[in-house]
């Protein structure tokens, strides 16, 4: 009879196995976007040579920088969230591959129970004269497991597997966007540098030029008005100075926060010294789907969304559980381990969902409505790469040619003030001519300095547009 019983159940146990085979969830397809031709040029690039290949110590050769950057990967508070992240996503991908497997739970108690002499039992019990208080000691063993008929388990499976290489995606995402946070404020510390260093050398200038305007005032050349306007240009530049200065403290703090410090002085070198003119190349832009770990993380989301479809769809049908009970059970402590203790309980059978308010309609429902928002977001996220990688492009682009011709203003505005001191000396301008031509020269040098920093912005956001730096 024992025999015939456990045939039963390891028939049934088979039967569930075998079905698991019989009728399986949807298996997830590559999303259908046109991911060709994507970036704003007058020449279609055939080169699937890209600047993301090249690595991020490669590309920003200054040896300092590559300090700060390395620490900041290390220190960066976004870069330590994402990775808990990651270790959070990598806990629920390990219990999504035990799914397959039966539920086991072990538990011993005891239980004492005091019945009124007034309730149908008591009243029985006290009777007969027996005691109405009675004590059972119990060790039950309780096993579960559900055959995955549909695919949820295998679903749910990829889903978390989905999640956690999402997280992956978007620790390198965080990553590329520290190393080109620190070296985009880098440079723009060594570009406030030099312009300090511009307008400090042109205050002194501006002193020897009080000291003329004064000597030609005592010469009957200039009036008390040239004094106090050559005076008040002075003025001016000391107040740009002390923008300057403000604005490099600020920029300090900010990447003092990128490297995970407190904010403090920032050890660096020099404008002058730096050399960032990569070989500008953008590849297919059919690369971005590799190279964009946004883009990436983006469709890791929609084979999630996909996965947890199939995982709603799966709940509008039966069920099949096998479920068992057994142990050791007496009211006696000292009949507890004995072979007449024993019990055990077996159910198997199939469960079908009729009418549970409509909550399994809704839930599926709701999975497809996100199903289409993650793929939409995946659709977003890659014509939004597209475009960082045309405008960083057309930004560098700009800069570059405005670079040749601001060389060609500041060589013509710093003659033009170079000439206009020595006419003023022979009385052949005026002094407002003087203080305009000096003023012209001072600015468009500031905005040569501006202008190199722009352009070494412009390939670092081209950098990170295309998806390089998390290499």
């Amino acid at each position: 009879m024992k025999f015939v019983k456990t045939y039963r159940i390891l028939v049934l146990v088979s039967a569930g196995i075998v079905a698991q085979s019989c009728l399986v969830a949807k298996d997830p397809k590559k999303p259908d976007v046109k991911a060709e031709n994507l970036y704003r040029t007058e020449v279609v690039s055939q080169d699937t040579t890209s600047m993301a290949d090249i690595s991020w110590e490669k590309m920003f050769t200054d040896p300092i920088l590559q300090q700060h950057i390395k620490k900041g990967l290390q220190n960066n508070f976004d870069i330590r969230i994402a990775i808990q992240n990651i270790i959070a996503a990598e806990a629920n991908l390990k219990q999504g591959k035990t799914g397959y497997f039966p539920t086991l739970s072990l538990g011993a108690d005891w239980t004492h129970q005091e019945m009124s002499k007034n309730s149908q039992f008591g009243r029985v019990i006290s009777g007969t004269g027996g005691s109405t208080n009675t004590d059972q000691y119990q060790i039950t063993g309780s096993f579960a497991w559900e055959a995955d008929i549909w695919g949820k388990i295998r679903s749910n499976k990829r889903a978390f597997s989905a999640a956690y290489l999402q997280t992956i995606a978007a620790n390198q995402a965080v990553k590329t966007q520290v190393i080109t946070n620190i070296a985009g404020l880098y440079y723009q510390l060594l570009s406030l540098d030099a312009q300090l260093k511009l307008a400090q050398e042109t205050l002194i200038n501006r002193d020897k030029s009080v000291e003329t305007i004064l000597a030609l005032k005592d010469a009957g050349n200039v009036n008390e008005v040239g004094v106090k306007q050559t005076e008040a240009q002075k003025y001016a530049t000391e107040l740009i100075i002390e923008d300057l200065k403000n604005r490099v403290v600020l920029l300090e703090n900010t990447l003092s926060i990128q490297l995970g410090e407190a904010s403090r002085k920032i050890e660096r070198s020099t404008f002058e010294s730096q050399n960032l003119n990569p070989e500008i190349k953008l590849g297919v832009s059919t690369q971005l789907l590799r190279n964009r770990p946004d883009v990436v993380a983006a469709e890791y989301g929609l084979v999630n969304a996909f996965e947890l479809t199939n995982v709603a769809r799966s709940n509008f049908y039966p069920q099949f559980r096998i479920t068992a009970t057994g142990g050791l059970q007496s009211i006696e402590l000292k009949d507890w381990l004995s072979t007449n203790s024993l019990f055990a309980t077996v159910i198997t059978g199939l469960t079908q969902p009729l009418f549970n308010g409509r909550q399994i309609r809704t839930r599926y429902e709701v999975s497809k409505a996100q199903h289409e928002q993650a793929y939409v977001r995946f659709e977003q996220t890659l014509i939004t790469a597209s475009k960082e990688v045309s405008d960083a492009l057309a930004q560098y682009n700009n800069e570059t040619k405005k670079l040749s011709i601001r060389e060609k203003q500041v060589d013509a505005l710093s003659k033009a003030a170079d000439y206009s001191d020595e006419l003023l000396e022979y009385g052949l301008v005026n002094y407002l001519e003087v203080l305009t031509a000096k003023d012209n020269a001072l600015n468009s040098e500031l905005s040569l300095l501006d202008n190199k920093y722009q352009q070494y912005l412009a390939i670092i956001n081209l950098y990170k547009a295309l998806g390089g730096g998390w290499r």
